[in-house]
C-alpha cells in the first residue's frame, strides 16, 4: 500500500480577524490524518511547492492517492490565483518536468487516484477536457466536482484512464447562465453525488 498524500492552500486567509478557509483545510487534513485517512499533508503557496513536496515525500515510497482541498474552476485547479489546468502536462510547461517525474511515483496499475476537492473542477466541456487529459498523463484514476463545494460537496465523478466522462456538461451549472462565462451552483445535500467534507471515500459507482 502507498502513501496517501494531501496538498491544500496556505494561501486562503480570512479577513477582520476570522479565519479563512486554509484555517478549514488545515483542521480537516489533521482529522483526517487522526482518523488514518491521510499518511501527510503540506500546505503551499504555489503549484512548484505542491509538486516538489509531493516528490520529496514520495522519495522512499510509491503514492496510492493525492487529494487537493483549495480553490478551482471549470478545468483547473488554483493555489491562490495560480492555476493548473490540461496545458500543464503538454512537453514546454514549467511544470511538466515535475509532473512527468511524479507520474512515475503513483503506485502501478490504474488505481492510483488524484481527488481535486475543489470547486466546479470536473463541471462543463473544460472540466471533461480536464479530467479526460489529467487520467490519460498519470494513468490512473482522478475524481472531481461539478458544483461549488463546502460542507457539502456535489457532483463528485471520478475516471479512469482510456473512459469518456459520463455525466453531463451542464451538471453544476446555473440554468440559463451565459455559455461563455457559466455560473456554478451550491451543492446541497439534496443535488447529484453528494458527499461531506468529512467524507473520507468516493462511493462506490461515483
Amino acid at each position: 500500500m502507498g502513501l496517501r498524500l494531501m496538498v491544500y492552500d496556505r494561501t486562503c486567509a480570512g479577513r477582520w480577524g476570522l479565519p479563512g478557509l486554509t484555517a478549514s483545510w488545515r483542521v480537516g487534513g489533521v482529522l483526517y490524518r487522526g482518523l488514518g485517512r491521510l499518511d501527510d499533508g503540506h500546505g503551499v503557496t504555489g503549484w512548484p511547492e505542491a509538486l516538489d513536496w509531493l516528490l520529496a515525500r514520495s522519495e522512499a515510497e510509491p503514492i496510492d492517492e493525492v487529494q487537493y482541498w483549495g480553490h478551482g474552476h471549470w478545468g483547473r485547479v488554483l493555489v491562490d490565483r495560480t492555476s493548473l489546468d490540461a496545458t500543464a502536462l503538454r512537453p514546454g510547461h514549467p511544470w511538466h518536468a515535475r509532473l512527468a517525474a511524479l507520474r512515475e511515483r503513483m503506485t502501478p496499475g490504474g488505481e492510483a487516484l488524484w481527488w481535486f476537492r475543489t470547486c466546479e473542477t470536473f463541471g462543463t466541456a473544460r472540466g471533461h477536457d480536464f479530467a479526460r487529459a489529467w487520467t490519460r498523463f498519470f494513468g490512473c484514476r482522478a475524481a472531481g466536482h461539478t458544483y461549488i463545494i463546502g460542507p457539502w460537496q456535489s457532483g463528485l465523478h471520478s475516471l479512469r484512464a482510456g473512459e469518456e466522462p459520463s455525466w453531463s456538461v451542464e451538471e453544476g451549472v446555473v440554468p440559463g447562465s451565459d455559455p461563455a462565462r457559466p455560473r456554478a451552483l451550491w451543492s446541497g445535500p439534496r443535488e447529484p453525488r453528494t458527499i461531506t467534507c468529512l467524507g473520507g471515500r468516493i462511493p462506490a459507482g461515483y
